[in-house]
């Protein structure tokens, strides 16, 4: 998600914050929360509440210190209103119902990265967005990289087959250099995988290739590891040639921190974001309370 769109997606989201002073406290209604949010009707959102409720449940965490279903009056067109039902919403409890909702979706994907960090600061959203985007990317390759290994065991190649495979591929996807001459070439100990520490684009780049050959092993139930291996070599070459068409050598792209760092960041976060979203106010929640920003 570029920094441009991040912006604008963040500027409607701010326009719907409400606080409380006494209560020093940020909170959002579910009713203004929802378009943003990309759901079209009320009962298909208020079933996503209701999925939250349950994970803040599970997490042994006061419910109601999180969702307080409050009631709103709507204008008629005869000049009457009519009360429908609303909930009042703290950061956690909006970050529980993004958690929930489809990470394909632009809106649930940037709303994960908006109610997770307690603040509003742009940079800070974009890097959160940018970090989940590369462990998304690091476990969409080792879902590939599985499906790959479960293949070509099936086609008569043991798991030191798979190693020799894979390293050819890496071999023709950075330009002759080895996976271990890559590894050194980004400070990555021998234990680790190169994966790690590789840019979202690599990973990206890797993923890719493994998933062409994936889909033509299959397809043409490609048998020895000679076959599976001069096809892998050719998607990671294929792949090559397209980044090079923009200018892009993998190889002297350099590395990003520790894929697992960044994991347990992001569960540091999360495990810290309840408390720090504070509680719902104890009174109404349409007494004393001023718009936000």
């Amino acid at each position: 998600m570029d920094k441009k769109r991040v912006g604008q997606i963040k500027e409607q989201f701010d326009l719907v914050i409400h606080s409380d002073e006494n209560a020093n406290i940020e909170f959002w209604y579910a009713r203004e929360l929802m378009s943003l949010l990309g759901y079209e009707r009320w009962n298909n959102f208020d079933k996503a509440i209701s999925r939250a409720m349950d994970s803040c449940e599970s997490g042994g965490i006061e419910v109601s210190d999180h969702f307080r279903e409050v009631a709103k009056m709507v204008p008629l067109g005869s000049g009457s209103q009519r009360e429908i039902k609303d909930y009042m919403l703290t950061r956690y409890a909006c970050y529980l119902i993004a958690q929930n909702g489809d990470p394909k979706k632009e809106e649930i994907a940037f709303a994960q990265s908006y109610f997770a960090v307690q603040t509003r600061k742009q940079e800070l959203i974009e890097e959160r967005i940018a970090l989940i985007e590369r462990t998304e990317a690091r476990g969409r390759l080792r879902e590939s990289e599985k499906r790959l290994s479960q293949n070509i065991y099936e086609r008569g190649v043991d798991d030191a087959g798979f190693g020799r495979i894979r390293s050819k591929g890496d071999q023709a996807l950075f330009g002759g250099h080895t996976t271990q001459e890559m590894k050194t070439r980004l400070g990555v100990k021998d234990n680790r995988p190169l994966s790690d520490f590789l840019p979202t684009l690599t990973i990206a780049a890797k993923n890719l290739a493994t998933e062409m050959t994936n889909y033509n092993v299959e397809e043409k139930d490609l048998k020895g590891e000679c076959a599976i291996t001069g096809e892998h070599v050719q998607n990671n070459l294929s792949v090559r040639e397209m980044l090079g068409q923009r200018g892009i050598k993998p190889e002297e792209l350099p590395p990003s921190e520790d894929i697992k760092k960044l994991e347990r960041r992001v569960k540091s976060q999360e495990k810290k974001l309840a408390a720090q979203a504070g509680k719902l106010p104890e009174e109404k929640a349409d007494a004393g309370v001023d718009d936000g920003e």
